[in-house]
């Protein structure tokens, strides 16, 4: 005896304007079934709905509508893959649409609320002193810039000096800034380079204050361990070093 095939499902993307996704529909539902499924994803209700389709590689869209939506099928308009099922809402207010995330009110944990609950990471610092609840954190902070400072002293970099990044690397240039940089986090001294070649990451400035003049891209800031101070000629070449350890 033969039996009917069941209806595959259909991929197709629903766009609102609220929402814009990929579902997979049935082309067994009805209109009203469509209709039921796509509220919680638009946000409009099934009775200000309006469905409109456009089958892929077309520009025309085709209403889906029908005198009686609880028994026509969807697959009466022969949906394909990866079609456009357009949701409008008749209603032109606001209220039918999914407001914007940022119009919707968050709650906000008081500081101090937070900093008296016992699990949470601000909690777990606290007891295994980690971080700014180490009481050993500031002798560390203060060894590790005085210890920058020695470089910059042992390895002669001042003013004017000129200098090769490394490790590995040809970019070379002249020393424009030496001493502390409150707009980057981290403890101790950078060193502004002035580049040959614009192969840097800024103009020598940093969070709106400059530091030292030069052209777009030709400046960079470095720790003082990434400085060779030498007399190092221009050699105008231009090397892409995308380094982490550098702003």
């Amino acid at each position: 005896m033969a039996t009917l095939a069941a209806a595959r499902d259909i991929p197709i993307l629903i766009r609102s304007p609220a929402a814009c996704s990929e579902r997979r529909v049935n082309p067994s539902w009805t209109i009203s079934q469509l209709k039921a499924r796509l509220e919680p994803i638009t946000g409009i209700a099934p009775a200000l709905q309006t469905l409109a389709v456009r089958q892929p590689h077309h520009q025309e869209m085709t209403a889906i509508s029908a005198a009686d939506e609880d028994r026509t099928e969807i697959g009466s308009w022969s949906l394909l893959a990866y079609a456009e099922l357009h949701v409008a809402s008749t209603d032109p207010s606001s209220a039918t649409a999914i407001p914007p995330l940022s119009s919707v009110p968050k709650y906000e944990m008081p500081v101090e609320t937070y900093s008296a609950l016992p699990a949470t990471v601000l909690a777990y610092k606290r007891t295994h002193q980690i971080g700014r609840f180490d009481p050993h954190a500031p002798e560390w902070k203060e060894r590790k810039a005085a210890h920058m400072w020695k470089e910059i002293a042992e390895g002669r970099i001042t003013l004017g000096a000129r200098c090769i990044l490394s490790p590995l690397t040809t970019r070379r240039g002249t020393v424009a800034y030496v001493g502390l940089i409150p707009e980057i986090p981290g403890v101790g001294p950078w060193v502004g380079v002035r580049l040959d070649e614009p192969a840097g990451k800024n103009d020598g400035s940093v969070g709106g204050k400059r530091y030292f003049d030069c052209g777009p891209q030709y400046g960079v800031f470095v720790r003082p361990n990434r400085v060779d101070i030498g007399n190092w000629t221009e050699l105008g070449l231009d090397e892409d070093d995308d380094d982490p350890d550098e702003i």
